[in-house]
């Protein structure tokens, strides 16, 4: 079994922030030279998320309104109160959809449906710079 991973840095805008995670996934797959197994894709952090969805200018505003309405910013929150920074409901959202996503690898490929994109759900207050761990795992 072999395993690489890989950092993808990237710079959010903060809250509702959604960046197709997909191009550079693929390219740290291409990188690793593996063929078959899988790529995990994770980020660090309680206030964003990794999953998929189709990357397409309706679900970019329905999915955001969506966690809004189920997790709402304006409330106040058990966290917030402890440590008055006002972002709790991100790290709500970030434990609801979750911080990983593992896809299969066949032919050095990464097994996604034809409209399914990787992506990176930033929910915190403000600006963030992240890194994503993507590791390779399979041949």
């Amino acid at each position: 079994m072999t395993t690489k991973a890989f950092g993808i840095k990237i710079s959010t805008k903060g809250d509702k922030d959604i960046i197709d995670l997909t191009p550079k996934v693929a390219e740290s797959v291409a990188q690793s030279e593996i063929r078959d197994g899988m790529a995990l894709v994770f980020v660090p952090g309680s206030t964003a998320a990794i999953t998929t969805i189709e990357y397409e200018p309706g679900l970019l505003q329905d999915l955001p309104e969506f966690l809004e309405k189920t997790i709402p910013a304006g409330k106040s929150y058990h966290h917030d109160q402890t440590w008055g920074d006002g972002n709790g409901y991100a790290h709500l959202r970030s434990a609801l959809i979750g911080a990983s996503f593992t896809c299969p690898l066949i032919a050095g490929r990464l097994i996604l449906g034809t409209w399914q994109q990787i992506v990176l759900l930033e929910f915190d207050n403000r600006v963030r710079h992240r890194e994503i761990v993507v590791q390779v795992i399979g041949d």
